[in-house]
């Protein structure tokens, strides 16, 4: 496994490094919850408006690189393709935070771990049966109406052709669709990221196979290593990397050694995308993928988990410059930038992530960042009692089929 140092202090590499802080006690639970949760909502309004775009063309739309919430690449947003009718930009999420809320639902009302056929009890239900407000639309709609073909596919496979939940995902085009919001996944299992990776892999079997569905595992198991008391970037790679599988393992090594080189995003991207490219199928033009994209590989992987990944290591997990950089990266960067969000966010808490862009995404999305983290965090607290109580049943039944006390048992 390769052992990944934190990149040098942030800034320049000319500037001297900032004062030492004075140590700040460890966020709890909750707070990195809060900050999980709101630093994904925010990465994807800051990535939405430039989404699909390269580094060059984001320098040339804005005059530079993007530095807070911008507004949309067209001012036509309403008939411009291949937008239209969506309003990407001015704090608006998109259908990454649509889908990690409705998955948050779902686990408030089950109130435990999850299976596929929870997403196909409840998850489905609530994108075809509930309106809600869809910002990019500036309407209430039903989150079927905005979520996009491969999100789509749930609900034809699941709902309409009476799929085996654990296999509908089969057939899907494989791309990030379920990683993207697997972030309460990995905080139910906060600080056990193997238990994490298990379940987004059941839970993803609805809505992806292959490499997507390995993404959405890593993913899971990355934000339940940045919730553990003494994370650090380093160690959520460090986890990532012991429990991918195939490409997306080879990817994220690929990606991230090359980000431990670099402590500012501006130099790097050339490099990130260089490091990728080998596993991605979508190829160099990301509105028009190849023939071979998006199908199952056991040598590829998706973009933006790798990319999250390193853009964490060269920010050393401080939310702006992570977020920032994701966004700059272009591509799928509202994607990109809700995975490294959720990741600086729980290594950081709440705190970490600006309130001047959380408050604007919060108003201009009409959208509670409050509610869903406390929420979660509930269940986070029943779903650890529950899990301690089935442990000491199982310690219990051992014992008792070994003859010894459990502590004996060797």
């Amino acid at each position: 496994m390769t052992t990944l140092s934190t990149p040098p202090t942030p800034g320049t590499p000319d500037s001297p490094a900032p004062p030492t802080a004075p140590a700040l006690a460890a966020p709890t639970l909750a707070d990195r919850i809060a900050g999980a949760l709101t630093g994904a909502a925010v990465g994807d309004a800051l990535g939405g408006p430039v989404e699909g775009y390269s580094p060059e063309q984001i320098v040339e739309r804005h005059g530079g690189r993007v530095t807070g919430i911008v507004g949309p690449w067209h001012e036509d947003w309403r008939t411009a393709r291949p937008l239209a009718p969506y309003h990407k930009g001015d704090g608006h999420i998109t259908d990454d935070t649509l889908m990690t809320h409705a998955l948050i639902r779902v686990y408030t009302t089950v109130r435990d771990h999850l299976d596929a056929y929870a997403i196909a009890e409840h998850l489905v239900p609530d994108l075809i049966s509930t309106p809600r407000w869809i910002p990019e639309l500036e309407t209430e709609a039903l989150p079927l109406q905005r979520i996009f073909l491969a999100e789509k596919w749930l609900v034809a496979r699941v709902h309409y052709g009476h799929v085996d939940p654990r296999e509908a995902g089969t057939g899907n085009i494989v791309n990030c669709g379920a990683a993207m919001y697997m972030a309460p996944v990995g905080l139910v299992n906060a600080a056990h990221p193997r238990a994490a990776y298990a379940e987004a892999i059941e839970v993803a079997g609805a809505h992806q196979s292959s490499y997507g569905r390995e993404a959405a595992g890593v993913f899971a198991a990355a934000v339940a290593a940045a919730c553990a008391p003494d994370a650090t970037p380093a160690t959520v790679v460090e986890t990532c990397l012991g429990v991918a599988k195939d490409g997306t393992r080879a990817a994220i090594e690929a990606v991230c050694e090359v980000a431990s080189r670099h402590r500012c995003t501006e130099s790097a991207l050339r490099g990130l995308r260089d490091a990728v490219a080998p596993f991605d199928t979508v190829g160099p033009h990301y509105r028009a993928p190849s023939l071979g994209a998006r199908r199952p590989s056991r040598l590829h992987s998706i973009e933006e988990l790798p990319i999250a990944l390193g853009m964490l290591l060269i920010g050393a997990g401080d939310y702006r410059r992570t977020v920032l950089g994701s966004v700059n990266y272009g591509r799928d960067c509202d994607s990109i930038a809700t995975m490294s969000g959720a990741l600086a966010g729980a290594l950081g808490g709440k705190a970490a992530v600006p309130a001047e862009w959380a408050d604007r995404v919060a108003e201009a999305s009409r959208l509670d960042l409050h509610a869903p983290a406390r929420e979660l965090t509930e269940v986070a607290y029943e779903m650890f009692a529950r899990d301690r109580e089935r442990r000491r049943a199982h310690e219990s039944a051992f014992a008792r089929l070994t003859g010894r006390p459990f502590q004996e048992v060797r």
